[in-house]
């Protein structure tokens, strides 16, 4: 019965993408403040009906942790959840994406509408500068970014090498770092239609000032925290 639902989910899932990807298109002429209220509707909808559909809510934990002004956010990256729950958990950002996505028709030239950072993982050290360089734009017009730094899903119990990109923005912009954590992987994992009930428990951590700090010191702060905070979650799911 639970596969059922979870293709259920999935059928509807594309569909709302698709139906709100058209909205996007459409009223492209709105201001992007106002056109950012599509997504977070898409997200919305999505989290209603995985929790209607297939019993998987999700609750929140530190949202008074997030500053008043633009910040980096680094995700625990383990499905597909976190990457609908982010349009709601964090205030407007420029989400750090493969290019790839851009291509795709309707979804691809909605996603573009909104300045996403939309990286060649292949380029190495230029995508690392693209993302500091677009960053810092997207930052300075009061916009926040959203990385996952490993770059990729990773399976749950997993973790996988944090990239550099996160921790040189936030040097080179002293904008700070909030590292988030997540479950979602236990309920939906990352190549699976299966969607477990139960709640995703999601745990936003301190800001970091990067003022002072070397890169690859923040990076690995925001590592031990997040992996230390998963493998708690994790244990309890």
């Amino acid at each position: 019965m639970q596969q059922l639902r979870s293709a259920i989910y999935t059928v509807l899932f594309f569909l709302t993408t698709g139906f709100f990807a058209i909205v996007v298109i459409l009223f492209m002429w709105l201001p992007p403040e106002a056109h950012y209220a599509v997504p977070r509707a898409w997200a919305r909808t999505n989290l209603w009906l995985l929790k209607c559909v297939c019993g998987l809510d999700y609750q929140v934990e530190g949202s008074e942790n997030l500053p008043q002004r633009p910040f980096i956010s680094m995700w625990k990256h383990s499905s597909t959840w976190e990457t609908i729950a982010q349009m709601i958990l964090v205030p407007r950002a420029a989400w750090l994406l493969k290019r790839e996505i851009l291509w795709i028709p309707l979804l691809g030239w909605a996603v573009a509408r909104f300045k996403p950072i939309a990286i060649d993982r292949k380029a190495g050290a230029s995508a690392v500068n693209q993302v500091v360089s677009q960053g810092k734009e997207r930052l300075a017009k009061g916009i926040g970014v959203v990385i996952y730094p490993e770059g990729t899903r990773v399976a749950s119990g997993e973790s996988r090498k944090y990239g550099m990109s996160g921790a040189l923005l936030a040097s080179q912009s002293g904008a700070p770092l909030v590292p988030i954590a997540h479950n979602s992987g236990v309920f939906w994992r990352r190549r699976g239609l299966l969607k477990r009930p139960g709640v995703i428990r999601v745990v936003i951590g301190p800001p970091i000032d990067p003022t002072g700090l070397e890169p690859r010191e923040l990076t690995e702060r925001v590592k031990q925290w997040i992996d230390g905070q998963v493998a708690t979650l994790t244990a309890d799911s």
